[in-house]
Formats: structure tokens, C-alpha cells, sequence
């Protein structure tokens, strides 16, 4: 699948993946549950989720053993990278009415970025023969 394609289904299955981050970031935080750790809980729902349909639709003709090691240790930067930001953002950004939303925003697209061109060039690198 070439580049087009596959980032057309990466973003599509991103925004999916980000509704979901978005919808249990907000519905933990309306439970009162420190932001911080709201972030940490949506955005392995919202990996997991990513993860799942990225295999099987964006990156379904990659092979190689170390898949889900790669996963792991990525999923594992873009986690202290996501939440990091996060609570960078909320920090710095002034009071406003969609400072939280915006922080959320600043965060998730930091790791967007990271994630696709790790799980394209590491994760999932396509290893069949030309």
C-alpha cells in the first residue's frame, strides 16, 4: 500500500482513535478524576483502539517478529510524551473555557505525528519482496 493510502486509513482511523481518547478524557475529568491521570486512561483506550485497526486496515501486509515489542516501546514514548504535554499545556495555557480542550488537542497531535511515522517506518514496515 503506498503513502497516500496508507495515511489516508492512518487518519481516519486517528480521528476514530482520538474520539475515543477525547470522549473518556472528558468523561473522567466531568468524574472529578485528576487530569493527569484522565489523560493516562484515555490514551491507552484510545491506542489500544489505534492499534488494533491500524494493524489489521493501514498496516495489514507488515511482518516481522518484533511487532508488538516495537509497539510497546513506542506506544510507550508517545504515552510520557502524550500525557507530558498534556499537563505541560494545561500549565501554561491561561484560564480559558477551552484551555483543557486545547490542551488535549496540542497533546494528541504531538503524538500523532510520532506515532505514524514510527508505526510506518518501525512498527509495521513493510518486509514482503517487491
Amino acid at each position: 500500500m503506498g503513502l497516500v493510502a496508507q495515511l489516508s486509513r492512518f487518519v481516519a482511523i486517528g480521528a476514530l482513535s482520538a474520539l475515543v481518547d477525547f470522549g473518556v478524557y472528558h468523561g473522567l475529568l466531568a468524574l472529578g478524576l485528576w487530569p493527569t491521570a484522565a489523560k493516562a486512561v484515555s490514551f491507552i483506550l484510545g491506542t489500544t483502539t489505534a492499534y488494533l485497526l491500524n494493524r489489521r486496515f493501514t498496516f495489514a501486509n507488515a511482518s516481522g517478529n518484533s511487532r508488538f515489542a516495537g509497539f510497546v516501546l513506542l506506544y510507550g514514548t508517545t504515552f510520557a510524551i502524550n500525557v507530558g504535554m498534556n499537563a505541560l499545556m494545561l500549565a501554561v495555557l491561561p484560564e480559558m473555557s477551552l484551555r483543557t480542550s486545547l490542551a488535549w488537542l496540542i497533546a494528541q497531535g504531538t503524538a500523532t505525528v510520532i506515532n505514524f511515522v514510527m508505526l510506518r517506518t518501525v512498527v509495521f514496515r513493510d518486509t514482503s519482496p517487491s
